[in-house]
């Protein structure tokens, strides 16, 4: 006589337990790391500002902006030292980018000139498109350090722009061309609006 296997009972409590296990696993590894990785995220935030913003020392004041071309809102921290504006630092995106979404920190001075740019969060194709990170190739970020996007075309030169793009990598180029466009209008319009 042939032996007779689980009902179809006893398998469904299995699985179901089995997912019931798991679903509580993930959902206490969530609980556990979800404070750590907010705390990196923060630290970086922070250290990408202090590096875009040389000298400043003072405090900062969060501004949420919907970009007129953009699914997202830009973040402006206005900085403020001694009581005047020391100038901002713009969290900004592109989504035009060869691998997906990055985001940047692109620090402004009082007038609108370009002190630094920080790369917070990319995935570019490693040895071409991430050089856009200043640790990995200090000269193309580098060429936005000092100029007013007023006059500094912040388009690639195969575009008609000022900025020298990455070779074997000018999408990604453009697309930091763009996110920093953006971080600029956004911070003429917070200019504009903290009456500065």
């Amino acid at each position: 006589m042939a032996k007779k296997g689980p009902g179809l009972f006893q398998l469904i409590f299995s699985l179901t337990s089995i997912t019931l296990v798991a679903a509580i696993a993930l959902a206490a590894m969530d609980s556990v790391t979800k404070a750590p990785i907010e705390a990196a995220r923060l630290k970086k935030k922070m250290e990408a500002i202090a590096e875009v913003l040389p000298g400043f020392d003072g405090e900062t004041t969060e501004i949420r902006f919907m970009p007129d071309d953009g699914k997202d809102s830009v973040i402006v921290y206005m900085a403020r030292q001694d009581g005047e504006l020391f100038g901002a630092a713009v969290e900004t995106y592109t989504d035009i980018a060869y691998s997906g979404r990055f985001t940047i920190m692109v620090g402004f001075d009082a007038n609108g000139i370009i002190t630094g740019t920080s790369v917070l969060q990319m995935s570019e194709t490693p040895g071409l498109g991430d050089k856009i990170d200043k640790s990995k190739n200090p000269v193309f970020s580098g060429q936005f350090v000092g100029k007013d996007p007023q006059n500094f075309r912040l388009k690639v030169k195969k575009d008609g722009g000022d900025v020298d793009a990455i070779t074997a990598a000018t999408i990604s180029s453009r697309a930091f061309c763009d996110a920093t466009e953006r971080a600029y209008k956004i911070f003429m319009k917070a200019k504009e609006i903290s009456h500065e």
